[in-house]
């Protein structure tokens, strides 16, 4: 947990406070991006004392950093169920995309904070795609490999996204498309088949 984070709710209903919380910031990311949300601000939205703010979060980072673990934590499971009969990687790749790209468009403050490090969603994907992965995919393929294969793939699908959702704010179809493309030619070049 990062140092910008207090301490995980372990009650039921410290748990819906927190995410009473992270609701609250992000709706004031989308209405007024990153500048709109303060503990202040949270804390109103919330209707919660400011006290319970800062039971779970020191600053305003925090918030953010917490709302980020949310976010994946949540992709991660939306995408477990997407891939439930995906045939091979390059299918997991489109389901993957299709999946930010759904929760750029529908998630409230995801546009604005979607998973913080890159290197956590690379690391999650791996472990999630390992073994889904069709058999002999993986043979010879070191975790070390899998993970930077991912990493690389991850960073570029951020730049290539971000850049997508700049050009439209729906994000952009065929640059969508083309990260796509790209994603499946380089996997193509970096898993063994």
């Amino acid at each position: 947990m990062g140092s910008s984070v207090r301490r995980s709710p372990v009650q039921q209903r410290s748990v819906e406070r927190v995410n009473q919380m992270l609701d609250a910031a992000a709706a004031l990311l989308d209405e007024g991006g990153y500048d709109a949300l303060s503990t202040r601000a949270v804390a109103a939205r919330a209707e919660v004392p400011i006290g319970s703010i800062y039971r779970f979060f020191r600053d305003k980072r925090g918030l953010a950093d917490a709302l980020a673990r949310r976010n994946l934590e949540r992709f991660l499971a939306r995408i477990e169920r997407r891939l439930t009969g995906a045939a091979d990687w390059p299918d997991m790749v489109d389901l993957v995309v299709d999946e930010y790209v759904e929760m750029k468009r529908t998630v409230p403050g995801f546009a604005v904070i979607d998973f913080g490090e890159n290197r956590a969603v690379s690391e999650s994907l791996a472990t999630h795609l390992a073994d889904r992965l069709p058999p002999g995919t993986a043979d010879g393929l070191g975790a070390g490999d899998l993970n930077r294969s991912l990493r690389v793939a991850v960073e570029a699908a951020d730049a290539l996204l971000k850049f997508a959702f700049r050009e439209s704010p729906g994000g952009d179809p065929s640059y969508i498309t083309e990260t796509k493309h790209l994603l499946r030619a380089y996997l193509e070049r970096a898993l063994p088949h």
